[in-house]
């Protein structure tokens, strides 16, 4: 997720002067898109339970994600 994104939004007005739509650059758009995504998956994960590091490390070292390092186990 990005920090607070700088959006240049461009209004779409009727014929009355008010604002009816907005639209953005489409990569602004997208970058929105994409953290709406990435907040409704932390929103779904909020009630997960926590793995500490060690045993993270020793699950990627068991399952061949990270290499054993030499003196390091």
């Amino acid at each position: 997720m990005s920090a607070t994104p700088q959006l240049h939004p461009r209004y779409v007005v009727g014929d009355d002067g008010k604002r009816e739509a907005v639209m953005l650059p489409l990569g602004e758009y997208e970058e929105l898109l994409e953290d709406l995504r990435d907040l409704a998956v932390l929103a779904e994960r909020r009630d997960e339970g926590t793995v500490t590091h060690e045993k993270l490390l020793a699950e990627l070292k068991r399952d061949g994600l990270l290499p054993r390092w030499r003196g390091v186990e």
